[in-house]
């Protein structure tokens, strides 16, 4: 079991089952899954961004990436139907708690002027986005590899009814929130 895994079962539930007044333990918020989804508008052009994003992903993640295709045609972006236009993993599970440990312990420090992550990007069903500007920050990729600096966004999506509940839940996984 990981350690974040781990943490939430000993302390974690217990603490918000405390501090919520919960009356059954399956009230109590846990993470459901982690999607991590990186939007590469140059694919329209160079078939080769693709693969190159998919292989960094697959690196942070240790997941096969899925390719994402437009739903529609759009002649003012000169995109058509069925292009592949981006690249996303979903997290569950063990891989999603590693995960979890790794971007919040190792990656999101390594930001230069690094002083949390906003605490206001909740959606109000208790689900949590940010986003990432370079794929530099996990140590998995290496500098001498790297076509082009690409960022993500990363969506944690919780079963916590408020955005409270869910902000008390990834504060005490760990989540650097700034104030």
């Amino acid at each position: 079991m990981s350690n974040v895994k781990e943490l939430y079962v000993n302390e974690v539930a217990p603490a918000l089952m405390k501090q919520f007044n919960y009356k059954s333990v399956m009230q109590i918020p846990k993470l459901d899954k982690v999607v991590i989804n990186v939007g590469c508008s140059e694919a329209k052009d160079n078939s080769k961004v693709i693969d190159a994003v998919v292989g960094d992903l697959k690196k942070i993640t240790g997941q096969q990436p899925i390719v994402c295709k437009a739903k529609k045609s759009v002649a003012n972006f000169k995109l058509r139907e069925g292009m592949p236009i981006g690249v996303k993993v979903t997290l569950r599970g063990e891989r999603m708690y590693e995960f979890v440990d790794r971007l919040f312990n190792v990656a999101l420090p390594r930001v230069r002027d690094f002083h949390g992550i906003n605490g206001n990007s909740f959606d109000g069903r208790g689900n949590y986005s940010f986003g990432i500007k370079e794929q530099l920050i996990f140590p998995e990729i290496e500098y001498d590899k790297i076509d082009a600096l690409r960022g993500m966004d990363i969506s944690f999506v919780t079963t916590a009814q408020t955005d409270e509940e869910a902000k008390a839940l990834l504060k005490a996984l760990g989540a650097p929130f700034a104030n």
